[in-house]
């Protein structure tokens, strides 16, 4: 069902660059990855363009993805970290977002992305939020 750990997904207002590089110094690790906001395929205010869009670090088994907020996104502790399940097939996605929405907040109907996969986003009833995700196109990270 699905294809790998759990991974912590951390949204910061504005500073998500900055706690990458202090996360990669904490723990010694590589930043897999950056996109900004400019370099997406999405339309962008014009001000956020140099913010972390999606980011991946890794050290051993630690993996995080960063992301910076968008605007009108209210970030605050305790409501700025989800957690990402990456499935292998569509039918399963679907499941569990069924099931988390049923009872759950979505933020993110069950779509079509622009990064080549099947995505969701819900807060469920006890107040996790979930980052649900099936990669179409394995040639594109996320």
């Amino acid at each position: 069902m699905l294809k790998k750990q759990t991974t912590p997904y951390l949204s910061f207002v504005d500073n998500a660059r900055e706690a990458l590089e202090y996360y990669k110094e904490v723990f010694q690790g590589e930043i897999l990855n950056i996109q900004t906001f400019g370099e997406a395929d999405y339309p962008t205010p014009p001000e956020i363009s140099d913010r972390i869009m999606h980011a991946q670090f890794k050290k051993d088994d630690l993996y995080l993805m960063f992301s910076d907020s968008f605007p009108g996104h209210t970030i605050e502790i305790g409501n700025n970290i989800s957690l990402v399940l990456d499935f292998e097939n569509e039918d399963d996605i679907k499941k569990i977002y069924s099931k988390l929405s049923e009872t759950g907040t979505v933020y993110m109907e069950l779509q079509d992305t622009f990064w080549g996969a099947t995505f969701a986003k819900v807060k469920d009833r006890f107040g996790v939020t979930w980052d649900l995700n099936f990669q179409k196109n394995e040639g594109l990270i996320v």
